[in-house]
């Protein structure tokens, strides 16, 4: 229960904040644009909290947050005092009414931007792409890749951490034509280059292992057996066993690594395990039975643990420091491909490239803000930017009722010299409004499929 709550209060936290920004973005620009702002609110239905500014705008705190809106003085919307005519939004010229629409991706933008410069400020590190495997037939293999060389580039960006060999990777996903990958020793300064073909490389999976995809493993230390974590009232926990615990042996088998401890576990429900460990030098025997749980259909076993991670040494780890100048190119760049990444995913799951699956709705989202915030402050601050860049590029969509769908409409009029029809707009925000909420369901709909 106090997980659920605190997963609720995160993901209200980290929502309200970005919807908050984009919404402020809109009511800025419109308020130097001249235009009166009747209400700010952030979230819908009814209000919960509210008050007048000296402003004139009535601040609002719906009971809804999954959203909010700026409500600006419009003769379409309902009879304005004369005095406030020249202040109503559809008075405005076209190029005010196209800086207000696009002001709230631009502030989304902007956010990211911000987040990401203070987190590059204080020093960015990665693992460093070290080979470790190579599996035999894998595109790894027909490029030439070989254990202990490290990935440089990939399609000529370069990929200085394994973050940076995944998001290459995932830039490809679904993607046909050749793979371009450089690497080298790191005891020398010879780069070897080489090229894959690929057709439609990952199409249609969900939620793709991108390097196994590849065909490689990349060098990390090995994960022991140690417990990291216990679920409340698991049975792990009910059988005594403590976090810092080193598993040795289950019923009398060596247990050397973290995933021999799973497999062993899942291929056990319902069955008593004797388990010896090691606790503070001690050693001691300890009885668990995994509870069944179904999967795909299958019974396996699970004792509600998690395991502690392995530090990754120094000389696996590549640091970067920036000066402010370097950072904020950095943060700029950065979101500019976030940017480009959106669309072109968007693209491609039109396509049916890219498996509609991986659409995530607000479960999903509010799942991930509560993980990273318990991995502390730096990782949530980097969804946050994450989620602020999706928000501002989602609402870009030529889509009737987004900004971007408004920003056509401001775009046609601006050419035709006058705008469209009454009726064309009405019907393309009715066509709009199915599309989004259309989108939002089967968003919804993965996330329940998932949890």
């Amino acid at each position: 229960m106090l997980d659920t709550l605190q997963t609720i209060v995160v993901a209200l936290a980290t929502f309200t904040i970005v919807v908050a920004i984009h919404e402020y973005g809109h009511f800025w620009m419109a308020r130097r644009a001249g235009v009166k702002v009747l209400r700010f609110s952030i979230g819908f239905g009814r209000p919960l909290v509210r008050w007048q500014g000296s402003d004139e705008t009535e601040y609002v705190i719906a009971a809804i947050p999954l959203g909010g809106y700026v409500r600006m003085a419009d003769e379409r919307d309902a009879e304005i005092a004369s005095e406030d005519l020249p202040r109503a939004f559809n008075r405005q010229g076209v190029s005010k009414r196209i800086a207000i629409a696009a002001a709230g991706p631009i502030a989304n933008f902007l956010l990211a931007i911000l987040v990401l410069w203070g987190l590059f400020l204080r020093g960015e590190v990665g693992v460093v792409p070290e080979i470790n495997v190579v599996v035999p037939g894998s595109l790894a293999e027909r490029a030439g890749l070989e254990s202990g060389q490290e990935i440089l580039a990939i399609d000529d960006r370069a990929t200085p951490t394994v973050a940076a060999v995944n998001f290459a990777l995932l830039e490809r996903l679904g993607d046909s034509g050749t793979l371009k990958l450089a690497a080298r020793y790191s005891d020398s300064d010879a780069v070897v280059e080489s090229a894959v073909p690929i057709d439609q490389w990952l199409k249609g999976q969900e939620e793709p292992n991108l390097l196994s995809a590849l065909g490689v493993t990349i060098y990390t230390p090995p994960v022991l057996p140690i417990v990291g974590g216990l679920s409340e009232g698991g049975a792990a926990t009910r059988a005594g066993f403590q976090e810092g615990d080193l598993i040795l042996a289950a019923n009398g088998e060596a247990v050397p690594l973290w995933m021999d401890w799973v497999t062993y576990v899942r291929a056990r429900p319902e069955q008593t395990i004797e388990v010896l460990v090691e606790r503070n030098n001690v050693r001691q025997s300890l009885s668990v039975t995994p509870s069944g749980i179904d999967a795909e259909g299958k019974q396996i076993g699970s004792v509600g643990m998690s395991v502690e991670l392995p530090v990754i040494p120094e000389s696996q780890q590549r640091r970067f420091d920036r000066g402010p100048i370097d950072a904020l190119g950095a943060s700029v760049s950065r979101t500019i491909d976030l940017v480009a990444f959106t669309f072109k995913s968007i693209g491609r799951m039109l396509q049916g490239l890219i498996s509609p699956s991986n659409l995530s709705g607000p479960i999903t989202i509010a799942q991930v803000a509560a993980s990273t915030a318990e991995a502390g402050w730096v990782a949530w601050l980097g969804f946050l930017a994450l989620l602020s860049v999706s928000l501002g590029a989602l609402n870009l969509l030529p889509i009737p009722v987004l900004d971007g769908g408004h920003l056509v409409f401001y775009g046609f009029e601006a050419i035709l010299g006058k705008p469209l029809p009454e009726r064309v707009q009405m019907a393309g925000y009715q066509v709009g409004m199915v599309l989004v909420l259309s989108i939002m369901v089967f968003a919804l709909y993965n996330d329940v499929s998932k949890f």
